[in-house]
């Protein structure tokens, strides 16, 4: 692999976003989060349920079958 010459522009493959747990700057190593500790909020919330995707019964299936 080619060394890198110093004061080379690099952009970096994401662009910067804040961490969604607390809003400050996420770190390349806990992307996209700003750390161990942001990063395991957002996990027990996954495992505990809190994130969900509401579901609404749909009664046109009900009708169909009795028409």
């Amino acid at each position: 692999m080619a060394a890198i010459p110093p004061g080379a522009k690099i952009e970096p493959l994401r662009p910067p976003r804040p961490c969604p747990e607390c809003g400050r700057a996420s770190q390349r190593e806990h992307y996209p989060f700003c750390s161990d500790r942001c990063r395991n909020i957002d996990l027990n919330r996954w495992l505990s349920g809190s994130y969900a995707i509401p579901v609404s019964e749909d009664d046109s299936e009900d009708r169909s079958d009795g028409d």
